[in-house]
């Protein structure tokens, strides 16, 4: 089950189905959006250096195929551990976490604070982690910072994300998803299928999350049974 507080009157939009496939599709649609910018930035730096009439601007077509290179990386290394099975690991490392965290926050102009004091992480748990700490970074378009605290309690792992920043904003697709609530009629679905894939593991799990919008401040909270 998911707990989300009323946000907004756009939280009630009407709904429609949306059947396995679709979300699939849209999680495809989701990954590719994030990739398509950095590899067709790549594709630009490529043409520069084949451009005869273009060679004095080499250095910044160098420039641009590394930068754009690393970015790609490091949203696949991201998006692998969690959207994927990345089936050769059901324990993860916190520094390994993070580093896949500050990657895509590198890209972004919010910052994140990790704080995370479990020693390992279970393959839910990794994922929520990475997710909502992906969303919180989401919530704040003006920059401003995330602040990402886990650790266990008990036989659960508990899960806080403050995004603190100039127009931080929940989204109502968002919030829709992490209920566990179809498609909103006319909502962006990238920013939805994320949400309701969070909602669909964590439930699975045996788990809950809430999320919250006040004044210049977006919330989320994750607890988790660990596996």
């Amino acid at each position: 089950m998911t707990d989300t507080a009323p946000l907004s009157p756009s939280s009630h939009l009407e709904s429609k189905p949306v059947g396995s496939a679709q979300i699939a599709a849209f999680l495809a649609a989701r990954m590719c959006h994030d990739f398509i910018s950095p590899v067709s930035a790549i594709v630009s730096g490529l043409d520069l250096l084949e451009d005869p009439d273009a060679q004095d601007m080499r250095e910044d077509a160098l420039g641009l195929i590394a930068a754009s290179g690393r970015k790609l990386a490091e949203m696949l290394s991201f998006t692998r551990v969690a959207f994927g099975a990345s089936a050769s690991a059901e324990v993860f490392d916190p520094r390994e976490l993070e580093r896949l965290a500050q990657g895509v926050f590198s890209h972004q102009r919010a910052e994140l604070a990790w704080a995370v004091e479990a020693d390992s992480l279970d393959k839910a748990a990794a994922r929520a982690v990475l997710n909502v700490a992906q969303m919180a970074g989401a919530a704040l378009p003006l920059g401003g910072t995330a602040r990402l605290r886990a650790a266990r309690d008990g036989d659960a792992t508990v899960i806080a994300v403050e995004a603190t920043g100039p127009k931080a904003r929940l989204r109502p697709e968002v919030a829709a998803g992490l209920r566990g609530e179809d498609l909103p009629a006319g909502a962006l679905h990238g920013h939805w299928v994320q949400a309701y894939y969070v909602h669909l593991f964590v439930s699975d799990a045996g788990g809950k999350i809430f999320a919250e919008a006040g004044e210049e401040k977006v919330t989320f909270a994750v607890t988790i049974p660990a596996g």
